[in-house]
């Protein structure tokens, strides 16, 4: 049961996210009522991935080697960057185009390499393939897209950056009280 708890979380997932892009009439039509009714999709889409995940039988498949912990924590802290709004304030990435999406693959691409069994291979790997497949449909239908104007500072970089890894922090902390230390000694 958990494994399909786990996969129509991840299901509820892509189809929330790709939902304005594949039905824009009804998307439309929905008007205001659209955004919560996304919003609600995600939450529960969120809830069931991490119950399922939780919940299924550990099913190993390879054993990552101890250094890539190390890789992950750094690919962590350059998902968590781009996740924060360097991409308009910041200088190092200003104007890229799809930072936070950029940073979801590096934070699932990281969990891929530091987990071994079945569960998070399906989990994290579904959810790459979210992101890369959300890319695609984006850049294919707004072909339109241009870069922001002017630039950002290195001082909103730095901020950012020491941001990025207090919320590494925090992150690690509650990953510790799930049972998962994720800073090597």
């Amino acid at each position: 049961m958990s494994w399909f708890i786990m996969g129509t979380g991840i299901a509820l997932w892509w189809f929330a996210h790709l939902f304005k892009r594949i039905l824009p009439n009804i998307r439309k039509y929905l008007g205001n009522f659209g955004a919560p009714i996304v919003g609600t999709l995600l939450v529960v889409s969120l809830i069931l991935m991490i119950i399922g995940y939780r919940q299924t039988e550990f099913l190993y498949v390879w054993q990552p080697p101890e250094f890539m912990v190390h890789i992950n924590n750094l690919l962590m802290v350059i998902a968590i960057f781009l996740f924060t709004p360097a991409a308009k304030k910041g200088r190092l990435v200003f104007g890229m185009r799809h930072p936070q999406l950029i940073g979801f693959k590096t934070w699932a691409f990281a969990h891929l390499i530091v987990n071994g069994d079945l569960a998070s291979l399906l989990l994290f790997g579904f959810l790459l393939a979210w992101a890369v497949i959300e890319v695609i449909v984006i850049n294919r239908l707004d072909r339109e897209w241009h870069p922001l104007e002017g630039q950002g500072t290195y001082i909103m970089d730095g901020l950012f950056l020491v941001g990025s890894l207090v919320l590494l922090g925090i992150i690690g902390y509650i990953h510790y009280l799930i049972g998962v230390w994720p800073f090597p000694a």
